[in-house]
């Protein structure tokens, strides 16, 4: 029946057409199965390419001019850096009109870096406030770091951590406060750092200022305390850690001491104090050069030296100028009017002798003076501990109110003043 209905169908409807996608095989009538895709043939359907609804049009239409507005803000940007330097901005990043960069492009690159500088430097452009007065203020500044130097930390399996006070803290501390503005710089945090401090000066009787991490800046990644933004002379600050990495920035106002690690033996602070105190005594107008003298060095032995040098040559030269019998002796010496009562023939004190017998007098009237007055001391202290409490929030809505100026958290009524009368005294 099949090749019934075959020889019914018209045999140019069995031929395969090569347009319709189908190839001819040879010596054969049957269609083959092999495909061959048109060539340049199009549905009429029309392309979206060109066809983009409104909403599309807008968008793309904002895009564009966003981009051009971002690019000209940007330009103004780059022209604005470029501007002539002010007086305040030189101020502010420690420079004058003719150490900063005087080109356009310096400039601009300058203040370029400086905000992405930004979270790199300390906290404040001035770490400390203005200097006080004359006399008030101490001629010469000195920075000292915590750890390993004051105190250091020990841990064990009974105890945990422990932080142990270096031997002779406490009078170094207490004696070299006379000659400098003493000033704790350190790398830890205030919530770390405040409580040690509190109990080496607990009066706050030595320590003038302090300087915690976020006074510090960083510098490649390390730690470094920049003494340019500490508000004083660099000619009159002197730096005492045993970090090189966080003097980097000013070595030559530094000085290095080997870490202490707890030996309860250590005279490593107390050996400083006369180093120290010369400066303090005679007064040089730029500490720098005599840092940098003995840099590298055992400071207090070889200062040490250089004292019995300056001690033998004092010697030397009264021995040889020595009055001789009654015709040297003073007119006060006869009358009984001489500060001095030292047996005749007996050398006198050199000039940093006189001057470190004073202080140490100064130190030991300080101390009878907190011995004395101790009770009262630890009143007053207790006094402004609970009046820093009474000022801390004690629910959310009272530090909201502090915040935004409000009322915040009601304050107790003043205490009577003290008119207790304090006797003797000494500097603080």
């Amino acid at each position: 029946m099949l090749a019934a209905v075959a020889r019914n169908v018209p045999r140019r409807a069995l031929q395969p057409s090569r347009a319709r996608g189908f190839a001819q095989l040879p010596n054969q009538n049957l269609p083959s199965l092999d495909f061959s895709p048109e060539v340049d043939q199009t549905t009429g359907a029309k392309s979206s390419k060109d066809s983009l609804s409104s909403v599309e049009q807008k968008r793309r239409t904002l895009g564009r001019i966003s981009l051009l507005v971002l690019g000209l803000g940007f330009g103004i940007n780059v022209l604005y850096l470029g501007r002539e330097w002010d007086e305040s901005e030189l101020k502010a990043k420690k420079l004058t009109f003719e150490t900063a960069p005087a080109t356009r492009w310096g400039r601009t690159k300058d203040r370029f870096v400086d905000i992405f500088d930004y979270f790199n430097k300390p906290a404040w452009p001035e770490l400390l406030p203005p200097a006080l007065p004359p006399p008030h203020q101490k001629p010469y500044t000195l920075l000292i770091s915590i750890d390993d130097l004051l105190v250091t930390s020990t841990w064990d399996r009974q105890h945990g951590w422990r932080t142990a006070k270096r031997p002779g803290v406490d009078y170094f501390l207490a004696y070299i406060s006379q000659f400098y503005e003493v000033v704790v710089f350190t790398t830890q945090h205030f919530y770390t750092a405040a409580p040690i401090l509190d109990k080496l000066d607990r009066y706050n009787f030595f320590i003038m200022h302090r300087l915690y991490r976020e006074a510090t800046r960083s510098i490649n990644g390390k730690i470094v305390k920049d003494l340019s933004y500490l508000n004083r002379p660099l000619t009159n600050v002197v730096t005492l850690d045993t970090n090189p990495e966080h003097v980097s920035t000013h070595p030559e106002n530094a000085i290095i001491i080997p870490p202490w690690k707890g030996d309860p033996n250590d005279k490593g602070l107390i050996a400083m104090i006369p180093f120290l105190e010369s400066i303090g005594i005679y007064k040089p107008q730029d500490v720098r050069p005599i840092l940098s003298a003995y840099q590298g060095k055992d400071i207090p032995l070889e200062y040490a030296k250089k004292e019995a040098e300056a001690k033998a040559l004092h010697v030397e030269r009264w021995t040889k100028n020595r009055p001789q019998g009654l015709a040297g002796a003073s007119f006060s010496s006869w009358l009984g009017l001489s500060s001095e009562n030292k047996p005749r023939g007996e050398v006198p004190l050199t000039y940093l002798e006189q001057k470190r017998r004073e202080a140490q007098q100064q130190y030991q009237e300080e101390q009878k003076y907190i011995r004395d007055h101790k009770d009262y001391l630890e009143s007053l202290l207790k006094k402004e501990q609970e009046m820093m409490a009474g000022e801390v929030p004690g629910t959310l809505w009272e530090a909201f109110d502090q915040m935004t100026g409000g009322p915040g958290k009601k304050k107790a009524p003043d205490a009577e003043p003290d008119t207790k009368t304090l006797e003797g005294g000494g500097s603080s």
